[in-house]
């Protein structure tokens, strides 16, 4: 069945046009050096926005610490925080017709996971 999800998601949910929008902003990420752990965490978000039937987000088997708990901060206020919108919005008009809501529960976890990307990973 996430099979058929993933195939659904690639062409009518917008997966693919997402994951090309978070490598082409991770790798412009990788101009500096501040910004190469937030690459990462792009590069985790477009991974998952390709394929995201049947995968879960966790939390990283260590506790986060208090760099990524900066970092998490940072990201909120560097656009973490419109990303997150962005998927809520996208969610909500999923929602709107029965066929969508499952494209709209795939959006609820890109929501949460692109809050907060640093310390989470994605099985």
């Amino acid at each position: 069945m996430s099979l058929i999800g993933n195939i659904l998601w690639i062409f009518l949910g917008g997966g693919i046009i997402l994951f090309f929008e978070y490598i082409i902003a991770g790798a412009l990420s990788f101009i500096t050096i501040i910004g190469i752990p937030f690459a990462f965490q792009f590069f985790k978000l477009a991974e998952f926005s390709l394929l995201p039937f049947g995968r879960k987000i966790r939390s990283s088997g260590f506790p986060p610490g208090c760099l990524a708990l900066i970092l998490n901060i940072i990201w909120i206020f560097t656009g973490g925080l419109v990303i997150s919108v962005t998927h809520l919005f996208f969610a909500v008009l999923c929602a709107v017709t029965v066929i969508g809501i499952p494209f709209a529960v795939q959006h609820l976890k890109l929501a949460g996971f692109a809050l907060f990307p640093f310390g989470s990973t994605a099985e």
